[in-house]
């Protein structure tokens, strides 16, 4: 089962301005070939039809708790597109009223290379890539071999770097929203195919871990990664339950060290989850019909049923 918390899995700076085409790129690190929808949907699925899970059940627990944190990235770019897309929150900005539709608020959206997300979203984010195309389940591979499936997993996590690695270079420097989805992602990512290198280990003996980092660029070497990887984070895999799924410590273990070129320190497996930071709020947008025309109502009803379940 899964429990969801009301917070994203790491704090995003709110957006200078209103950058749809950057939103658009990060939509490539949600619904692309390598995006946060194809690791969730690959290791969910290979979670759940995981063969021998007794017998094998450092590597069952690896896949599952990963998932959980898989779901978490998802939410995460999925904020910080909406968060591009509507660009800073404006004093008082819920409170207006739904405006002149007639002067064309939104021709601008003409010139804009993901239009759809705002003419059918609002400026939300939906399993997409970067030109609109939809995630499918052509991304998903579950074999029912572990070695198989866990080499998979390897490559994907490589290929997810290379993907955000990309996005990162697209985003201007001033770009806080995007940049820092990136780095915390490029963090978190080389743990998992730190993770996965491993477990592939662990099972063959080969040493796959050698080849980390691929694509060859230091997180260093990036400010937005600096942070995390001060506070350890490249060295921490979750376990995303209170009770659950400890045996990954079987191989993520203090026998094990940080990757060369990252700051150095035995590896540590936490129990539940990371503190996490607050989610943004998203303003309303009357002239886009968001919630709706009238959103004093949807307030007033909001008010009305928050006091009734006190």
């Amino acid at each position: 089962m899964f429990m969801r918390v009301d917070r994203l899995i790491t704090e995003l700076p709110p957006p200078k301005k209103q950058d749809p085409n950057a939103a658009a790129a990060l939509q490539e690190l949600l619904g692309g070939k390598y995006g946060e929808m194809s690791t969730l949907g690959n290791y969910m699925f290979q979670s759940f039809n995981f063969r021998s899970k007794d017998k094998l059940r450092p590597f069952y627990s690896l896949v599952a708790s990963i998932t959980a944190e898989e779901l978490a990235h998802v939410e995460l770019v999925s904020n910080g597109v909406a968060m591009l897309n509507n660009g800073p929150d404006k004093p008082g900005g819920d409170e207006m009223a739904g405006g002149d539709i007639t002067k064309s608020p939104f021709e601008a959206m003409q010139d804009i290379r993901l239009a759809s997300a705002f003419l059918s979203n609002g400026g939300g984010a939906t399993p997409v890539n970067a030109n609109g195309a939809s995630w499918n389940n052509d991304f998903v591979t579950t074999t029912g071999n572990v070695i198989f499936d866990l080499l998979h997993n390897f490559h994907l996590e490589c290929g997810a770097r290379l993907h955000k690695l990309r996005v990162y270079e697209t985003l201007s420097a001033d770009d806080a929203t995007g940049r820092e989805v990136c780095g915390y992602l490029l963090v978190r990512g080389s743990v998992h195919a730190h993770s996965y290198a491993l477990a592939i280990k662990k099972l063959t003996g080969v040493e796959i871990e050698k080849m980390l980092p691929t694509p060859n660029i230091p997180l260093a070497n990036i400010p937005e990664c600096q942070k995390y990887l001060n506070e350890g984070s490249h060295r921490r895999l979750y376990t995303w339950s209170p009770n659950d799924y400890q045996e990954i410590s079987g191989i993520w273990s203090n026998d094990e060290v940080a990757l060369p070129g990252d700051p150095p320190g035995p590896l540590e497996v936490v129990e539940g989850m990371p503190d996490g930071g607050k989610i943004h709020q998203l303003q309303g947008v009357p002239s886009a019909f968001t919630p709706d025309y009238a959103p004093e109502e949807f307030y007033e009803i909001a008010s009305k049923l928050y006091k009734a379940s006190r």
